[in-house]
């Protein structure tokens, strides 16, 4: 690896972790970058869906192997906040068709599985970027604290308020969704809760999902339309939220209740405006730095993989690293938007308040053909390699 060309990756989440693993597969030198003291993660569960790993394996042969640090979906059901089933998702039929599961994980245990995918890297902590210089043949980053390292290409994978981003001077303006997000993780068993089983719930401005993540564990989560900035500074505990939902199955309460307090995490929902351009010469924007998006789809972690995957698959053995990036840029894109602009569309149908609207939300859930609901999660679930192999 001692000729091999050097990609400077800024951010050790998700993205930055995977892209990594994508570059060192395809024959690059990685250094990846972290502003916090340690890997340590926060967050709670999140969903891997199966065209992130289907991305991964057909592109460049990576076998992330989800599955044995998560739950796979077997089960996903929709359910009215009375507890009557409006349609079960057929995700195992689509998981089948491509060779790939969908895996619900918690996000320490997805980034033990790219860190146990990356094997041994230089990852360096307390390192918050500072700013970029583009020189002849590489780019040079300075860091806050005086020091500096020198690449082939840059990576903003950054997150929601990157840095790099802001460096390219890309504009991406904060769209807020006005509604709350509790997000938790417990140990916890009941007889609904079967393994790989999934279940939302849509209420009246309202949402509950509960998720059977593996080993014991289940993640749930809660929506409740409020504005952003009321929902920034909520301050609570699980009986508050428990109270949002009650008379909602008797499951829901229970589980909030069966949640330690300082377990519950609160976050306003919001994505922003998608960028013009993700790239600026050898410098290049992925994941959450790129597209963030509301969590709709579940599609946050599964496109940050997909991007990786294909900024592998681009690189490898190629001669100029500034075009391939921009090839990355003009094949990510079009998906990117597609998915972003679909979780925004379906946040806002599954978080509607008023009674016509949501009465045509569940009849139409209710009464739509199996085929039908098959085709609408194909456009993200499935991932078609032999287009991105055509551009």
């Amino acid at each position: 690896m001692s000729n091999a060309p050097t990609a400077l990756i800024i951010g050790t989440g998700i993205g930055g972790l995977a892209t990594a693993v994508a570059l060192k597969k395809s024959g690059w030198a990685v250094r990846l970058f972290e502003k916090a003291d340690s890997l340590r993660v926060s967050g709670s569960g999140l969903s891997v869906m199966s065209n992130a790993s289907a991305a991964m394996q057909s592109l460049l042969g990576i076998d992330l192997g989800l599955e044995r640090y998560g739950a796979p979906i077997l089960d996903f059901e929709i359910r009215h906040q009375s507890g009557l089933l409006l349609k079960r998702l057929p995700f195992q039929e689509i998981a089948q068709a491509q060779g790939a599961q969908s895996v619900c994980i918690s996000r320490q245990q997805l980034q033990k599985a790219l860190l146990d995918n990356l094997g041994e890297a230089d990852i360096q902590l307390g390192k918050r970027f500072a700013s970029y210089e583009e020189q002849p043949g590489g780019v040079r980053v300075s860091f806050e604290d005086g020091s500096q390292v020198s690449g082939d290409i840059l990576v903003g994978a950054d997150g929601y308020h990157s840095a790099v981003r802001e460096a390219m001077g890309v504009r991406s303006v904060v769209q807020e969704a006005g509604y709350i997000c509790w997000l938790a993780l417990v140990r916890y068993s009941h007889p609904q809760i079967t393994p790989g089983y999934v279940v939302h719930y849509w209420g009246k401005g309202k949402r509950v999902g509960i998720i059977d993540i593996g080993d014991g564990w289940v993640y749930w989560w809660g929506t409740a339309n409020m504005p952003n900035q009321q929902a920034r500074q909520w301050q609570g505990n699980r009986t508050d939220v428990a109270q949002v939902y009650e008379g909602w199955p008797e499951i829901v309460g229970d589980i909030i209740q069966a949640t330690p307090d300082d377990a519950i995490i609160s976050v306003d929902a919001k994505d922003r405006s998608f960028p013009a351009t993700w790239t600026k010469g050898r410098v290049t924007l992925l994941g959450d730095a790129a597209h963030p998006m509301l969590t709709s789809l579940g599609q946050g972690a599964g496109m940050s993989i997909e991007d990786a995957a294909v900024l592998g698959h681009v690189l490898a053995d190629a001669p100029d690293h500034a075009a391939a990036l921009r090839r990355y840029e003009a094949i990510r894109q079009p998906r990117a938007r597609t998915i972003v602009n679909a979780s925004r569309a379906l946040s806002e149908v599954e978080q509607y308040d008023r009674f016509v609207p949501r009465l045509k939300r569940d009849l139409s859930m209710w009464l739509a053909p199996a085929r039908t609901m098959r085709e609408r999660l194909q456009v993200s679930l499935l991932f078609d390699d032999l287009a991105v192999r055509a551009q």
